[in-house]
């Protein structure tokens, strides 16, 4: 550089009346200019403040009257950042103007060398009509290259001429000295934008660390991404390719509608119907033509030009964020670059929410699946499990409408549980026909969806849509492999529902159906139970009538023949009448005992008489003081009455045998629809079912008939036996 040559040609002090000295002096005034602008860059200033003092800085330096600084944008257009001008100029700071004719600016970007134009007269064009305008008549400009790339120019003008010589060369020297400021700065721009986003990412993070809502992550990245970019237009759009639609998730101040909107992507020009097509960034101007309904609303809010970057999230498409502005000049060339990266920070925090949001549906999954399993344990009935599945369901969903419905077989449905009495009252059948979306699920077995706002034909829909119902989903609810019925949620907003509530309801269906097997097992199996107990009644009913009315009537027969036969011994043959009376006292012992065992394997006149009467005779039978308290005179269900007494005799043969007790409390009423039979002692307790002593027996005869069985023995403490047996589910069977 000349400078450098000036400043080693000698040592000696120069003349500054000499060549030498005005070269010493100039060299001097560059690098405390260098220096003052090195200083500015180095506290941090903003770019903006370092184009304006390279301006003046120039100026002063150079002696002339006006030094512009331009960039040149990606759209052909140069951009005026900064001015010095002892006079009016036209090429102020923020003004574009396009790159033509033969002026230094053009010349400059077209070549990436020095230019100088001594006479603007001629020239056409908007900047030499500028260039007139303000008086200017002759510029000098040079490159300023910035990481090999032309960057921008810096131009002075007189309105005199000719310009000095070599003024582009002296500019073109400062300019390299200059670019090294203008490079630091945007260094340390990137580095301070570097340091933003890293904020803003550990912003968002910690909203997903916090367990926000889905929704509040994506306002929040929104916001992020407004403030990154200073734009007044922004929003997330969630992108459904089965649909073809993207739907507005979140927006700045309700650009392009409300949230929750969806719009088609097909044929619209807009830039995020354009990523949605392509996964690639996209820029829109839409002061230009172009087509489609996004397009068409962001030109009526005000939209000038926009930018669109994809989400991508585990590989896949997810949304676009958008960036736009509603004023002339173009967001930078640089911000597809920037949000890009911006947004794949961002799509991890979108993830891992996402994430966040599975595993906390998947714990409200298994929560309601266990609540449905506890009251399957408990023994429900399948209404009561039917109706659980149904709340569970639109708990799960926030479905406000929601129903279950088992298919018949026949070509109809029957409502077992509904919200509201949707669709009708419980029990109510319908006939499989039209477009509803329960219809559709019985004609496939395959999840379906159905638009009540259109018209539809069939009986459901046409109810439906009597009701409120906008739209609804039904998935198939499959039992053992088989087909069992449909679950169907909906709702009366106009919004439909969740794209994905078909494979969020058919898995959850899935495990509910689990519940609804075992609560069909375990009716299964106690309406089982309840057939062996009552076989086993009726067959030890019937061998204690045939012992009753066969071999204690035989016995009796023989005891009376033998007594007659005894009264006709001589006296003389004492010691025959003697044997005779052996015999007759013994087939009498064996005709108790087979008494006994008749009364072990039936109670006899428990079904003629009722319970009271029975229990009245077993108490009397007892070798143990029994209290007993029985208001229970009404006749119960046969099964009801057996197990009672059973309950009653194996506590009474237990504690004879085991609990050391001289009396035992036996109480016996009908209460709420149940029969309550409870038996004290005060004995040594201890009593375990898992030990045998009958009880393990006892209580499987109680819960076959759909009963309760609740033992406390503490060693040393007695024993209570409380035995609950219900009595409309045994007089319904």
């Amino acid at each position: 550089m000349g400078y450098l040559n000036v400043m080693s040609t000698s040592a000696r002090p120069a003349d500054p009346g000499s060549e030498d000295g005005i070269d010493l002096h100039r060299l001097v005034e560059e690098q405390a200019a260098l220096r003052r602008v090195a200083t500015l860059v180095a506290s941090g200033a903003p770019a903006a403040e370092v184009f304006s003092a390279v301006a003046f800085e120039v100026a002063r330096v150079m002696h002339l009257p006006t030094v512009a600084v331009g960039r040149y944008d990606s759209d052909g257009l140069v951009t005026v950042i900064a001015t010095c001008s002892d006079r009016p100029v036209v090429f102020q700071a923020g003004t574009r103007w396009p790159l033509d004719g033969q002026t230094v600016v053009a010349q400059v970007q077209r070549t990436g060398r020095p230019a100088r134009v001594e006479d603007y007269t001629d020239l056409v064009g908007p900047l030499a009509a500028g260039a007139r305008e303000s008086g200017l008549n002759a510029t000098a400009g040079a490159p300023i290259i910035v990481n090999n790339t032309v960057w921008g120019a810096i131009s002075a003008a007189s309105p005199d001429a000719p310009l000095p010589d070599h003024l582009e060369d002296r500019l073109a020297d400062f300019t390299e000295l200059v670019a090294t400021a203008i490079a630091n700065s945007q260094a340390h721009e990137q580095l301070a934008q570097l340091a933003d986003e890293q904020a803003a990412l550990r912003r968002v993070a910690t909203l997903v660390a916090e367990g926000a809502t889905p929704h509040r992550v994506f306002d929040g990245v929104r916001r992020e991404v407004a403030r990154m970019f200073n734009t007044p237009v922004s929003m997330l759009m969630r992108y459904d390719d089965a649909n073809g639609t993207a739907t507005l998730i979140t927006t700045a101040d309700g650009f392009l509608g409300p949230v929750g909107r969806s719009w088609p992507v097909e044929g619209d020009d807009s830039a995020t119907a354009q990523v949605c097509r392509t996964g690639l960034p996209a820029r829109v101007d839409y002061t230009g033509p172009t087509q489609g309904p996004i397009a068409a609303a962001a030109r009526a809010g005000g939209g000038r030009s926009a930018v669109g970057v994809p989400v991508v999230v585990d590989g896949a498409l997810w949304g676009v964020v958008t960036v736009g502005t509603r004023g002339a000049e173009p967001l930078p060339a640089d911000v597809e670059g920037r949000l890009a990266k911006f947004t794949e920070l961002l799509a991890t925090a979108i993830a891992n929410s996402e994430a966040h949001e599975q595993l906390a549906q998947l714990a409200d999954e298994q929560a309601a699946l266990r609540r449905v399993a506890t009251l399957v344990a408990e023994g429900a009935t399948p209404h009561r499990v039917f109706d659980a599945v149904r709340g569970e369901v639109a708990r799960m969903f926030n479905a406000p409408l929601s129903g279950l419905l088992r298919y018949d077989g026949n070509g109809t449905v029957t409502q077992l549980a509904a919200s509201d009495d949707y669709l009708g009252p419980i029990e109510r059948s319908w006939t499989i026909e039209g477009d509803s979306a329960v219809a559709r699920v019985c004609r496939t077995g395959l999840p379906a969806r159905a638009d009540y706002s259109r018209p539809t034909q069939g009986s459901i829909a046409a109810t439906a849509r009597s009701e409120g119902t906008q739209s609804a989903v039904g998935v198939p609810v499959v039992v053992d492999g088989a087909f069992w019925g449909v679950m169907a949620v909906g709702t009366r907003e106009p919004e439909p529902l969740p794209a994905d509530l078909e494979d969020r309801l058919a898995k959850f269906t899935q495990l509910l159906a689990i519940a609804i097997a075992n609560a069909n097992g375990r009716a299964e199996l106690d309406a089982s139970r309840a057939r062996i107990v009552a076989t086993a009644d009726a067959t030890r009913r019937r061998i204690e009538r045939d012992l009753h009315d066969g071999a204690q009537q035989q016995l009796v027969w023989l005891a009376l023949a033998l007594r007659a036969a005894q009264a006709t011994v001589p006296e003389e043959l004492e010691e025959h009448r003697s044997e005779l009376g052996r015999v007759v006292d013994g087939l009498t012992a064996a005709l108790d005992d087979l008494r006994e065992i008749a009364l072990g394997i039936h109670p006899a006149g428990l079904s003629e008489d009722g319970l009271t009467p029975a229990l009245k005779r077993l108490v009397a039978r007892s070798p143990l003081r029994v209290n007993l308290d029985c208001r229970a005179d009404d006749r119960f269900p046969e099964p009801v009455e057996v197990t009672a007494y059973y309950v009653v005799s194996e506590s009474l043969t237990n504690a004879a045998k085991y609990a050391d007790t001289p009396a035992v409390d036996v109480a016996v009423a009908a209460d709420d629809g149940a029969l309550c039979v409870e038996v004290r002692d005060e004995g040594r307790g201890g009593a375990d079912p898992a030990e045998g002593s009958g009880l393990l027996g006892l209580r499987d005869r109680v819960e076959a008939i759909g009963g309760t069985m609740r033992l406390t023995s503490p060693t040393g403490a007695g024993t209570s036996l409380r035995v609950e047996l219900p009595l409309l589910d045994q007089a319904a069977r």
